[in-house]
């Protein structure tokens, strides 16, 4: 296996990316997943990598070991499935990894869209599933549009409160077009916890706006934000649309709000978040015809920057997954340190 020189500035080495998925993959089989669902998982994590979110990358495998390892995750699980309505799949995960159950949703409410025009999946019992833009994209190529919501932890403070009352509660949105897909991952936050993590972990400051510290106050020091609470992004309509989602989601999937959602940050808790996949056929409903005006349309706002094209949601990930699939992925030297030490089956010192 290869890897490149180290870059001082960044404290990391770049990974080739097929050497990064056989890492990933051999850690979770050494801890006992099958591995086609190791693969499942590890790919996971790299997209993350590939789409420059390292807080979505190989920093998760730590607590996803930890967690397979105290019975949170059970990574060979067979997630049940059943068609409560005609257009309405409910899917227990089974404490299975995220990814694994959401892919077989996937296959399933894609199937049945092709029939209905819609479907959907309320998805309980699962582990966390990542980074959205993976799943909405590969719907989107498929000639559907698709939206997949989820909950998470309580890290977000209300606006005008004080503490960690909110989800981040990520948004994924996946549109076909005549070309590459429109695709939209983001958070009601103003940033991930896991960005947060990552930036404490690397001892870089933080944005101003991003965080608040245990007594609610703006603060760029990441070790304190972990210890505070995000803050939503754009002020009160960023809040107001991550509480809306999580009462959405929460009751479509009969899962936790607020401070009883548990699961995906630590390794105490089985988890409780939902995950709400919607999925719309464009050739069931006749609209595959509006792919071209819609291309006509995208190209017109990137045709708008005034110094160069205007990215449209999907652009700058794409852009930044075709380099590092070239180039290698930009890993921090002790987190892939700990992750050949799990591939070659050996505790966390």
């Amino acid at each position: 296996m290869k890897t490149s020189a180290k870059e001082s500035a960044s404290e990391a080495i770049v990974v080739p990316s097929d050497d990064l998925r056989k890492v990933i993959s051999d850690a979770l089989t050494a801890n006992g997943a099958s591995r086609p669902n190791a693969d499942v998982q590890a790919e996971n994590l790299v997209e993350g990598e590939l789409r420059g979110h390292a807080s979505h990358g190989v920093r998760r495998l730590a607590v996803l070991v930890e967690r397979m390892r105290r019975g949170l995750i059970v990574a060979n699980a067979e997630p049940r499935l059943e068609w409560v309505a005609p257009s309405v799949l409910r899917v227990d995960g089974n404490r299975g990894f995220g990814p694994v159950v959401a892919y077989r949703a996937i296959d399933e409410v894609v199937a049945r869209a092709d029939e209905t025009g819609i479907a959907m999946a309320a998805i309980s019992n699962s582990s966390h599933i990542g980074m959205l833009a993976p799943y909405v994209e590969s719907i989107a190529r498929l000639g559907q549009v698709a939206v997949l919501l989820t909950t998470s932890e309580a890290l977000v403070h209300a606006w005008g409160g004080r503490g960690a009352s909110v989800g981040t509660n990520p948004i994924g949105i996946g549109v076909p077009t005549s070309r590459e897909p429109l695709v939209l991952d983001m958070s009601t936050a103003s940033v991930s916890m896991g960005k947060i993590i990552d930036y404490a972990a690397t001892g870089r400051p933080l944005q101003p706006g991003w965080a608040v510290d245990a007594l609610g106050r703006p603060t760029t020091d990441a070790p304190a934000a972990v210890q505070g609470a995000l803050s939503p992004f754009g002020g009160p309509k960023g809040y107001a649309l991550g509480i809306a989602l999580e009462a959405l989601v929460g009751t479509v999937t009969a899962t936790a709000f607020g401070t009883n959602v548990v699961g995906t940050l630590d390794t105490q808790f089985p988890a409780t978040k939902g995950d709400l996949l919607i999925s719309v056929s464009l050739e069931r409903l006749g609209l595959l015809g509006m792919l071209p005006a819609l291309t006509d349309y995208l190209d017109h706002v990137r045709d708008s920057g005034v110094s160069g094209p205007a990215d449209v949601p999907g652009d700058r990930a794409r852009r930044t997954r075709e380099g590092r699939a070239t180039t290698g992925v930009p890993i921090d030297d002790e987190v892939w340190a700990l992750a050949l030490k799990y591939a070659e089956g050996l505790s966390h010192d």
